[in-house]
């Protein structure tokens, strides 16, 4: 069982940056991949970034390649997600989640989310 919290969340102006973190509890965090999602209003939940528990590998949408970088710190128990030359487009909730998998790009592969932070992308 793996609790997450999400935290960072807040109003910035388009090109600024944030960078959000995830806390989780239970002693296994480094066996879990973590995800980042978001959801605009309206829209479906999109998947984000992703670490993988083994080697780290990482996996970025299209949409944030270049601008997000998601890290992980096992002995925290923390995953975060640096977010840079924010646009307004990435105005959302972000949701963290966890998963076994080895790595996992879609909702129906995470077992365990947060309750989201709010990121709005003022122009």
């Amino acid at each position: 069982q793996v609790q997450l919290v999400e935290s960072g969340g807040g109003l910035v102006q388009a090109g600024g940056s944030l960078r959000l973190s995830c806390a989780a509890s239970g002693r296994t965090f480094s066996t879990y991949t973590m995800g980042w999602f978001r959801q605009a209003p309206g829209k479906e939940r999109d998947f984000v970034a992703a670490i993988s528990w083994r080697e780290s590998r990482t996996v970025y949408a299209d949409s944030v390649k270049g601008r997000f970088t998601i890290s992980r710190d096992n002995a925290k128990n923390t995953v975060l997600l640096q977010m840079n030359s924010l646009k307004p487009e990435d105005t959302a909730v972000y949701y963290c989640a966890a998963t076994l998998l080895t790595m996992g790009l879609s909702t129906n592969e995470y077992n365990y989310w947060g309750q989201g932070t709010q990121v709005t992308v003022s122009s």
